[in-house]
């Protein structure tokens, strides 16, 4: 029987199925550079979406009197703990929207607080936030996880 009809010279397909488990989504991805499909995790919609109803609920008008650092402390702890756990596969899409919600929560939450007028984008740059308030920056973290260094 020659190799070919064994299915051992060809390639084998990657299934089209996706499925969650711990908090991953388990399930086909596309390398960026050649477009070759691979099986890899990635966080899941439903974790992703808990980590914004939980930036939503730290972030929320009712905690106006709060510091601003005490605030921006607790964020760091939780998008902390998340990158932690969500450091496996390409993680970057995840990061970036998170990063980019958190910022924006807190532009409107500090417009909210100091009864600034717009979405307070000239008031509160990112730097502001990097560098004063020292929130953590997802994105960056990908540049020290363990294989990009390889």
């Amino acid at each position: 029987m020659p190799m070919e009809e064994r299915g051992l010279g060809s390639r084998p397909t990657i299934p089209q199925e996706r499925f969650d488990f711990l908090g991953y989504t388990f399930g086909r991805c596309y390398n960026q550079k050649n477009g070759r499909a691979y099986i890899s995790a990635r966080p899941s919609r439903k974790s992703i979406k808990r980590m914004v109803d939980s930036i939503i609920q730290e972030t929320d008008r009712r905690r106006i009197l709060l510091d601003a650092e005490y605030v921006v402390g607790r964020l760091n702890r939780k998008l902390t703990g998340w990158a932690n756990y969500f450091n496996m596969g390409p993680v970057s899409p995840a990061y970036r929207a998170i990063n980019a919600h958190v910022l924006t929560r807190l532009r409107r939450w500090l417009c909210a607080k100091h009864k600034v007028l717009g979405k307070g984008e000239r008031c509160y740059p990112d730097r502001y936030f990097y560098e004063k308030l020292k929130l953590v920056n997802l994105p960056k973290r990908t540049h020290d996880l363990p294989w990009a260094k390889a």
